[in-house]
């Protein structure tokens, strides 16, 4: 029995070591875990002094922008209207949504929708196909029809329109606007421009 008894004893000691590896296993998991929380932690207090150095440094901007609301979109039902092209009957389907500031004015635009969706034809129709067809068209229309959305609900716009640049070579030297009118829609995003 001696020798079953010497078999059967070390096998405990083995059982002990695998313990204490799983211990230590189990420490260095700890601590690599723990390291990397520390790591994470102060990149990001660095990560943040940076942003708050340049937001010194840009002024009051990052404030600003981060104090500003969410937008609200209001999509518009599609537009169909003849352009106003003499050698040849075209026309557009322009698809717009606006964006404003809050949902107080999307509130608004929805009551107010027949004569902004006027306003917003009337704008459209007096162009010609020439006119819509570049970059630079299409944006004086996004303009045109912001202001037009806005006259509609009664705020007073500036009767000072955008004019592309070549256009502006002929037309008289208008003063220049002090800063951008407010105007309860932000901006003009056209979902759809097709021309025919």
């Amino acid at each position: 029995m001696s020798s079953a008894t010497a078999i059967d004893a070390p096998p405990p000691a083995k059982r002990m070591g695998r313990k204490k590896l799983i211990l230590i296993a189990l420490a260095a998991a700890v601590v690599l875990v723990g390291g990397a929380g520390a790591t994470v932690l102060v990149l990001k207090k660095n990560a943040d002094a940076a942003y708050d150095e340049h937001a010194d440094e840009a002024g009051d901007a990052a404030p600003q922008a981060a104090a500003r609301s969410a937008p609200v979109f209001v999509p518009l039902d599609a537009f169909t209207v003849n352009l106003a092209d003499r050698q040849a009957d075209r026309y557009a389907q322009i698809g717009i949504t606006l964006e404003l500031e809050d949902a107080a004015s999307g509130d608004r635009i929805k009551a107010f929708m027949p004569a902004i969706r006027n306003n917003i034809l009337m704008a459209i129709a007096d162009r010609t196909a020439a006119d819509l067809l570049g970059r630079e068209g299409k944006t004086l229309l996004a303009e045109r029809v912001r202001r037009e959305a806005s006259r509609a609900l009664g705020v007073t716009v500036d009767d000072a329109e955008p004019v592309a640049a070549e256009d502006a070579a002929g037309a008289k030297a208008r003063k220049p606007r002090k800063g951008p009118t407010a105007l309860p829609v932000r901006a003009v995003h056209f979902s759809n421009f097709i021309i025919q």
